[in-house]
């Protein structure tokens, strides 16, 4: 597994804590919350994507409400929103990622992660997102 996918896999999880517990960020960015302390250039990558997301999170949440069809953001389960935020974090603000490799990213995450229906709904508001907010 490449290093930027075990990075959006790390961010993944810290978001999925932060969002269970909100520990200070500085507490999530230790990694302690780890079994195994990830490779430096993986903490890297997650705590960018960490960083950003959390700092920006009332901007990266207000692109996923718009994008929501049939759904309120409140029903979202805590997995598929943390998968969301940080592929909608990389979306608006990682302009030096092609928007194809971070949503193939986050349907691949959601497909491991989620529910058997995780990968076609994150897909469904990722590129409802990508269409509106990026063209």
């Amino acid at each position: 597994m490449g290093v930027r996918r075990q990075g959006r896999i790390t961010a993944f999880q810290a978001l999925y804590a932060w969002e269970e517990s909100h520990p200070d960020l500085d507490e999530l960015l230790r990694f302690s919350w780890l079994d195994t302390m990830p490779g430096e250039d993986v903490r890297s990558f997650a705590t960018l994507m960490i960083r950003g997301t959390v700092e920006n999170v009332e901007s990266v949440d207000e692109s996923i409400r718009r994008h929501l069809k049939n759904w309120s953001f409140e029903r979202l389960n805590r997995v598929d929103l943390a998968i969301l935020r940080t592929a909608a974090y990389a979306l608006l603000y990682q302009r030096d990622i092609p928007p194809s490799v971070t949503i193939d990213e986050a349907v691949e995450i959601a497909k491991r992660f989620g529910s058997p229906e995780s990968y076609r709904f994150v897909n469904g508001v990722l590129d409802g997102l990508c269409r509106a907010d990026l063209s």
